[in-house]
């Protein structure tokens, strides 16, 4: 199955993000940690003048949140957050405002937040704005992907990592992400940051 990009909000022992790029089209990309963030970024920076959204901060670390999303609307949310806002209400506010993409597919935004024990998952499709805040149970997690798993439906997944790099691992091998086609990059934030570039291996 191609479900193009995931988010992932869980918690193994403690909480985490992750976050993987699976894609048809722009294939030579991967993920850096830049700070307190991790960026994907394209191998051949021409792609840029192909498609304006293929390069994007995919997670954001603060103080009392950490998001995670497949745009630029992570940094608009990781901002409302940082100036008072809950997330709920921000993930609300900047996919209602930003749009889905307008891209060839108009490629849905999504986007989570781990704020102390409580997740939150949302994305914004052509036909519809939704949002969902959810407690956070011992291995498993909630996931929201541009394509075919593209709505929210309470459902969890079985999720083993104990350490930010193995979750980024997982996102690529493990569970229910083996059955999902063309990984490219995965990142994960779990107390630390880590990426996985399985072409680099």
């Amino acid at each position: 199955m191609y479900v193009g990009r995931i988010v992932v909000v869980g918690k193994t022992n403690r909480p985490f993000v992750a976050y993987r790029v699976s894609s048809r089209s722009f294939p030579n990309r991967v993920a850096r940690i830049v700070d307190n963030a991790v960026a994907i970024q394209p191998l051949d920076p021409e792609d840029m003048k192909r498609n304006p959204y293929i390069a994007y901060n995919c997670i954001r670390v603060g103080e009392d949140a950490v998001v995670v999303s497949n745009g630029s609307h992570t940094d608009a949310i990781f901002d409302q957050i940082q100036k008072g806002m809950s997330p709920d209400l921000a993930v609300q506010r900047v996919l209602s405002e930003m749009g889905y993409e307008r891209d060839e597919y108009n490629t849905p935004r999504i986007a989570g937040v781990i704020s102390e024990d409580c997740g939150f998952i949302g994305i914004v499709r052509e036909d519809a704005l939704e949002i969902e805040a959810f407690g956070l149970t011992e291995n498993s997690c909630r996931i929201i992907c541009t394509y075919e798993l593209n709505r929210l439906d309470n459902k969890s997944y079985p999720f083993n990592a104990s350490c930010a790099l193995e979750a980024a691992k997982f996102t690529v091998e493990g569970g229910v992400f083996k059955e999902f086609e063309n990984p490219i990059c995965a990142a994960a934030w779990m107390d630390e940051l880590a990426v996985f570039n399985p072409h680099e291996m």
